[in-house]
């Protein structure tokens, strides 16, 4: 495979994943009611009204949570309006995930040292993690890592760069922070395909993972974080990107995604697990983030493994939709929950997204 970068492990300390907490909107709407707020927006523009719900009902969700009332939208008509909204509501959601996800550890907001910040639907200078430290008191010697621009990869390969960071410095803990407010990208101009798609399937929500170092004891149901793997696709830059326009983030999204994940996944993975002396009959446990109905079907074809190894991302995507990078936190935070591992589980976290790149990470419980 083009392009992959492997991060070894050795001895029987890794990076520990404590908990993972989340934070949704309270503006709540079925598919139905968005459908027909957006075809009223786009009526006489688009032609085929059947077409249009046909696309909508094809992505898979029943309802999303959005970061604003549905009637506040119309007020945000530049791409500054919905940026300033941005900022305020990714703080406000950035906190609550933050806090979730220390209460869930027993752990305050001063025990963080590092703090990395994922997102692909807002730019602030400072960054959302800046905000954070202040509205949480944290500490002035907390080191920061803003990342932008990974869009749906960024849980889990913010988990692999979070443990990274820890395996050089063990006696440390980092967080994770994801959020992704998704419909204000919203382009109520562009009726294209991509759009229209994106427009029924995109959502908003924050996410937050502790993680500790390898020399931090773990708990009974603690996965430990003990290789990652970032897979890179050569010159398949277009075929998911932002077009950054006038009027903001305009979507870019390919239909030949689904192949390039049928085609590449599963030598990415097998390579992957050889190096670490496993195969993919190793792997009791699949959480990967909730790119769709042809994304996941692209990804069970690919790994060979049956619908309910993947059924907790079918979930999601139908209860919530795509939270972008914050979708793999959410699958991962319901499989925590389950307490379904056990002890000796190898599990694989993945996430595929802008570049064209994907990330595997390796659990072990």
């Amino acid at each position: 495979m083009a392009g992959t970068v492997t991060h070894q492990f050795s001895g029987t300390r890794h990076p520990v994943l404590r908990s993972i907490g989340r934070a949704l909107p309270t503006n709540y709407y079925p598919q139905e009611i968005l459908s027909t707020a957006l075809w009223n927006e786009w009526s006489g523009k688009i032609e085929d009204r059947t077409r249009f719900d046909r696309l909508h009902r094809s992505v898979g969700v029943r309802g999303r949570h959005l970061a604003l009332p549905i009637e506040d939208y119309h007020a945000l008509d530049s791409f500054s309006k919905m940026n300033d909204k941005w900022v305020e509501r990714a703080a406000e959601l950035g906190e609550e995930a933050v806090s979730s996800a220390l209460a869930r550890a027993g752990m305050s907001p001063r025990d963080i040292d590092h703090i990395f910040f994922t997102t692909v639907t807002g730019i602030a200078s400072p960054s959302i993690d800046a905000k954070l430290v202040n509205r949480l008191s944290m500490r002035a010697d907390i080191k920061r890592t803003p990342i932008f621009g990974l869009g749906c990869v960024g849980g889990a390969a913010g988990l692999a760069r979070a443990a990274d960071y820890l395996r050089g410095f063990p006696s440390h803990t980092a967080m994770l922070v994801s959020v992704e407010l998704c419909s204000l990208t919203l382009q109520l101009k562009d009726q294209s395909i991509a759009n229209i798609i994106a427009s029924g399937l995109f959502a908003d929500g924050a996410a937050a993972a502790v993680v500790s170092g390898g020399a931090i004891d773990g708990g009974p149901r603690w996965p430990r974080v003990v290789a990652s793997k970032s897979m890179f696709f050569h010159d398949t830059e277009q075929m998911m990107a932002w077009h950054v326009g006038e009027t903001g983030f305009e979507i870019v999204l390919s239909a030949g995604v689904p192949d390039l994940v049928r085609n590449k996944l599963r030598q990415g993975a097998d390579s992957f697990l050889d190096e670490c002396g496993l195969s993919r009959r190793d792997i009791k446990h699949w959480i990967a983030h909730t790119g769709g109905p042809k994304v996941l079907q692209a990804m069970q074809e690919a790994l060979e493994i049956p619908r309910c190894s993947l059924e907790r991302s079918w979930k999601s995507l139908a209860s919530i939709g795509n939270l972008s990078s914050a979708s793999v936190l959410f699958v991962a935070a319901d499989f925590l929950e389950s307490n379904v591992a056990r002890p000796g589980d190898y599990g694989i976290l993945l996430s595929m997204g802008p570049g064209f790149c994907g990330e595997l990470v390796l659990l072990q419980w």
